[in-house]
Formats: C-alpha cells, sequence, structure tokens
C-alpha cells in the first residue's frame, strides 16, 4: 500500500497573513486561488514584485499598522483605525501624532515594562526553586 503524499495548501487569506500582507490588495489570481506550502515558501525566499510592493507602501493589514505606529491592534481600533493604511498614511500619522497615538503608544510601553518584569519575576521564582530542589 502506497501513500500518496498531497500538498498542503491555505486559503489566500493564511497566506496572505503569513507573508504580511492585505489581502484585499493582491492580485486576483491570488485571491482567488489556493496556495500551497512551497508556493507560500517561494514568495517568502523570493517575492515577486507584487509583494516587495505591497511590504513596502501598503495598504497594510493591521496588525503590521499597529506595529509601525508601536501600539496594539486593540489601540488601532480605540484612535479610530479600522482600516488598512499605506506607508504614506501610517508616516503622516507619526508626523501629526495625535494625542490617542501617544497615549497608545505610553500604553504600550507600560504593557512591554510589565511583561519584562513578570518574566523576571518568573526566571528567579525558578532559580529559587531549582536551588531548593537540588
Amino acid at each position: 500500500m502506497t501513500s500518496h503524499k498531497t500538498a498542503q495548501t491555505m486559503k489566500p487569506a493564511t497566506a496572505a497573513k503569513k507573508l504580511g500582507v492585505y489581502l484585499e490588495a493582491t492580485p486576483a489570481e491570488f485571491q482567488e486561488g489556493v496556495v500551497t506550502r512551497s508556493e507560500l515558501n517561494a514568495l517568502q525566499a523570493e517575492p515577486p514584485q507584487w509583494l516587495q510592493e505591497l511590504r513596502r507602501n501598503g495598504p497594510h493589514p493591521r496588525p503590521v499598522v499597529a506595529s509601525k505606529l508601536g501600539v496594539s491592534i486593540a489601540g488601532l481600533a480605540r484612535g479610530g483605525v479600522t482600516e488598512a493604511l499605506t506607508t504614506e498614511q501610517i508616516d503622516a500619522l507619526k508626523q501629526e501624532n495625535p494625542e490617542w497615538l501617544q497615549k497608545e503608544r505610553a500604553t504600550q510601553a507600560e504593557v512591554r515594562k510589565e511583561a519584562v518584569r513578570i518574566k523576571e519575576k518568573n526566571a528567579e521564582k525558578a532559580e529559587r526553586l531549582q536551588q531548593s530542589g537540588s
């Protein structure tokens, strides 16, 4: 009995997410087809012109927008940003630096500091447990 290995495929939305691009801005043939794991790997290894252009200029999906602005996705929503933005729009927001963006960046910085504090605390606790157990 032989087993036939089928190529693992994913929906275009999943592939776009893995590539960090906004699905609606991709070419029609990408949106309408399925993407195999090997095709995804090829796109990541040697991005075609359309993918390079999307990554450079957008429009970018919300996770990428949030990352470029230094805020959370929830922070974007609280700031009223619900759509994909281009690199130009993101840069304009950074220049404008509205109050909501300042506030969300500060919140994000606090969240990161707290995460580091908890990680250090847990590492110390693990170290104490390891020392008392040996």
